[in-house]
C-alpha cells in the first residue's frame, strides 16, 4: 500500500503511532499486500491484452486521452510491483529489516532498502494521481477544442516533474539532517505528509468539478450539432457521465481509507500516551483501516481498467497477426482522416446514410469519441443510430 508511514518507519526513532500500525501483525499485513497487488497486477495485464474476436487495441492515430489512460495503468502496475517486492523482502528476510531499528548500526543497506522501496511506491502512485488529474483536464480541453495529441508532452512534463519534485522534497525534509535524526518533531513529518497527500486531495476536489463541466460542455456540443437534443444524444451524454462517475468511485473506494487512517494516527500522535484505555476504539479503527489500505490501494489498477474499458474477457489473443480493423474502412468517409476512432469494436452494419461533412461536426465527433473511447457499456442500438458514432 502507498502511505507516508512507509517512509517514517525508516526512521529509527519513529513516532508511537507509526510503531503501532507497522508492528501490528506485520506478516499478515505483508501477505495481504502481496496477495492484493498480485491479483490486481495479473487482472490489469489481462484487461489490457488483446482479446480473441475483438481485434487488437490499435487505432490509426492515438489520442491524448487513450495515452493518459494507458499511463495510469502503467503507474499502477509498476507501483504494484514495488509493493510485491517490498513485502516479499520483509517476509523473507525479517532479520534484515530488523536492522532498521538500530540507530547506530553500521549496515546501511536495510535503511537504504526501506527508503528506496518506499520512495518507489510513493513516486509511482503519486504520478498516477497527477495523470488522473491530467485526464480530467484533457477531457475538458478536448470538448473545448483546446487540446490534442501534442499536449501530451506538457502532461508528461507536469506529471513527472511534480511527482519527482514533491517526492524528493518531502523525503529530504523528513530525513533532514540525517536518517537517524528524522521524526524529531512534527516539523519534519508534516511537510512530508503534505507533499504526499497533495495530489490525492487535488484529484478528490478538482476532478469532480472538471468532469461536471465537461459533461455540461458535451451536452452543449450535442445540441449544437443539429440544433436538437435527441434521445440518442441524451444517452451518449449519460454514458460519458457514468464513465466519469465510475472513475471517481474507484478512486474514492481505493484511497478514502488512507485519509481516514492518517487522520486517526495524527490524532493519536497528539495524545501524551496512545495506549490509554479511552483511546482503544481509535487504535482499533486505525489498525482496521491500515489493513483495508493494504487490500484496496493495490486494487486500484484493476478497478480502473474496469472503469476505463469495462470487462474485456478472459480469451487472450497472443497471435500478433494483421487484422482488419473495422473502423479503418469507414473513418475517412465520415469523420475525417485525423479523427480519433473509438477502440470499441462495434458491428460493421452502421448506417452510412447520415454523413457529416462540415469541419465543426468533425471536431465535435472527434471530441465525443475521445471521451467515449474504451467504453464498452453503451447500448448497441445507440451506437448504430447515433450520428456521433457513425464512422468509428
Amino acid at each position: 500500500m502507498a502511505s507516508p508511514r512507509l517512509e517514517t518507519y525508516c526512521c529509527p526513532n519513529r513516532d508511537a503511532a507509526t510503531q503501532l500500525v507497522m508492528n501490528f501483525q506485520p506478516d499478515v499485513f505483508c501477505g495481504v499486500c502481496i496477495g492484493s497487488a498480485s491479483i490486481s497486477l495479473l487482472l490489469t495485464i489481462l484487461q489490457l491484452l488483446p482479446k480473441k474476436g475483438q481485434g487488437p487495441r490499435k487505432m490509426p492515430k492515438a489520442s491524448s486521452s487513450s495515452t493518459i489512460l494507458l499511463l495510469i495503468s502503467v503507474c499502477d502496475i509498476l507501483g504494484g510491483l514495488g509493493m510485491i517486492f517490498r513485502s516479499s523482502v520483509w517476509l523473507g528476510f525479517p532479520g534484515f529489516i530488523a536492522n532498521i531499528s538500530v540507530v547506530n548500526g553500521t549496515n546501511v543497506w536495510p535503511s537504504a532498502f526501506c527508503v528506496g522501496s518506499a520512495m518507489w511506491i510513493q513516486l509511482l502512485y503519486s504520478a498516477g494521481f497527477w495523470w488522473l488529474f491530467c485526464y480530467a483536464v484533457d477531457s475538458y480541453l478536448v470538448v473545448r477544442r483546446s487540446a490534442g495529441l501534442s499536449t501530451i508532452v506538457l502532461y508528461h512534463m507536469m506529471t513527472w516533474g511534480l511527482a519527482v519534485m514533491l517526492c524528493v522534497e518531502g523525503i529530504a525534509l523528513l530525513y533532514y539532517p540525517s536518517l537517524s535524526s528524522c521524526e524529531n518533531g512534527l516539523e519534519h513529518a508534516i511537510p512530508h505528509y503534505i507533499t504526499t497527500y497533495a495530489p490525492l486531495l487535488l484529484v478528490l476536489v478538482v476532478n469532480p468539478i472538471l468532469f461536471r463541466r465537461t459533461v455540461s460542455a458535451v451536452a452543449s456540443l450535442l445540441k449544437g450539432r443539429q440544433g436538437i437534443y435527441t434521445e440518442n444524444e441524451r444517452r451518449l451524454g449519460t454514458e460519458i457521465q457514468i464513465r466519469f462517475f465510475k472513475i471517481m468511485l474507484v478512486f474514492v473506494i481505493c484511497w478514502s481509507s488512507n485519509i481516514i487512517n492518517e487522520s486517526l494516527l495524527f490524532y493519536l500522535e497528539m495524545q501524551p500516551d496512545i495506549n490509554e484505555m479511552p483511546l482503544k476504539n481509535i487504535r482499533s479503527a486505525a489498525l482496521i483501516t491500515w489493513i483495508i489500505m493494504g487490500v484496496l490501494n493495490p486494487m486500484q489498477g484493476f478497478l480502473f481498467t474496469l472503469a476505463f474499458y469495462g470487462w474485456t474477457g478472459w480469451r487472450v489473443d497472443l497471435k500478433w497477426r494483421k487484422r482488419e480493423i473495422p473502423w479503418e474502412s469507414m473513418s475517412s468517409s465520415t469523420v475525417g482522416e485525423n479523427a480519433y476512432p473509438s477502440p470499441v469494436n462495434y458491428q460493421s452494419s452502421i448506417h452510412d446514410s447520415k454523413k457529416i461533412s462540415t469541419t465543426d461536426s468533425q471536431q465535435t465527433d472527434e471530441a465525443i469519441s475521445m471521451l467515449s473511447e474504451g467504453n464498452t457499456s453503451g447500448d448497441d442500438r445507440l451506437t448504430r443510430s447515433s450520428p456521433i458514432y457513425q464512422g468509428w
